[in-house]
């Protein structure tokens, strides 16, 4: 694959170590092969050599030469795959709430990335297949999956210069007045490993949410990203104390309105999954220079949540001039 990735470091960067500026500018790679890259000889700093240490002082051009190899321990698997759209550069997913992204600890196989190379097996010469983001396993929803180096390049250029632009759909568990903005930065929890956590020394990270809809005890939100950090929404909504409905890391006990109907309190009790739907996704498609727009509907389990919930709060109503 050739090309390059190129990017202005930001002066709020100034003091950092060149290795941590390029982890944040470029969040698709881990600063372990940034670090390599640059040892390398891969990575230029205004067009001059430069070490993992040396301190940056914001503004410099920073031009990285990818080093891909081939993904070849991924066997492909004949997986059933949503696609929205297809075209020779990319594919636009509808993932399934509950399909890993792509092989990992306790995952080693059944993965999207394993679809991803059944579907189309030139797949095996990107990063990861090329899939340029990531969703959790239990959050539904779009990806973007790049078929040529040249693409995978750019959009992997696109979201670190926040130039995609990510819709999603939540159910969070209270009611919200109005929508807001979480700006707070995001770390790996200093003490369970597994989760993110809101701290000072994470990388910086920007969530958007308006209300859609209000019920009882749950409000329906519409989330858009300016980064995209692991685990953002989820820790965020938590952050701003409005955790997702069925967050099994950030979420806390069921919350039942009183006098909830039998069908709210079954659906409740069943929604085992974050209740999260990546719903729309916007970029520049790197071959015709078009602005392309991509919507997916909710899926089923959050469209019988979000019925549940209508249906409760409409029996709970005694005056409709109350509401």
């Amino acid at each position: 694959m050739t090309g390059f990735l190129e990017q202005r470091i930001p002066e709020e960067q100034r003091g950092q170590r060149l290795d941590q500026a390029l982890a944040l500018l470029f969040p698709d790679y881990s600063r372990t092969r940034l670090k390599a890259w640059i040892e390398a000889g891969r990575v230029q700093v205004d067009g001059a050599a430069a070490k993992p240490r040396d301190l940056v002082r914001g503004g410099e051009i920073v031009r990285v030469e990818p080093l891909v190899e081939a993904q070849v321990e991924v066997a492909p698997e004949s997986i059933a795959l949503d696609v929205v759209y297809t075209d020779p550069s990319l594919f636009i997913i509808n993932k399934p709430p509950g399909l890993v992204v792509h092989p990992g600890a306790g995952n080693p196989r059944s993965t999207l990335q394993n679809a991803l190379l059944a579907l189309d097996p030139s797949l095996v010469e990107l990063p990861r297949a090329g899939i340029v983001h990531r969703l959790d396993k239990d959050t539904s929803g779009l990806l973007v999956v790049a078929r040529t180096g040249a693409t995978h390049l750019a959009l992997s250029r696109a979201l670190a210069g926040h130039e995609v632009e990510r819709e999603y759909e939540a159910v969070v568990i209270g009611v919200l007045t109005a929508g807001g903005t979480v700006d707070a930065p995001i770390d790996r929890h200093p003490v369970d490993r597994l989760r993110m956590a809101v701290r000072q020394s994470g990388r910086a990270a920007v969530s958007h949410y308006r209300v859609v809809e209000r019920f009882r005890a749950q409000t329906h939100v519409r989330v858009r990203l300016e980064s995209g950090r692991t685990h953002q929404i989820r820790v965020h909504m938590t952050h701003a104390g409005f955790p997702l409905v069925g967050d099994p890391l950030y979420g806390r006990r069921l919350v039942l309105p009183k006098a909830a109907t039998p069908r709210l309190v079954s659906t409740l009790q069943a929604f085992r999954r974050q209740a999260l739907h990546a719903a729309r996704l916007s970029f520049v498609h790197p071959a015709s220079g078009e602005q392309v727009e991509f919507r997916a509907p909710l899926p089923a389990d959050l469209v019988d949540l979000l019925d549940a919930l209508r249906e409760d709060a409409k029996s709970a109503v005694v005056d409709p001039r109350a509401r």
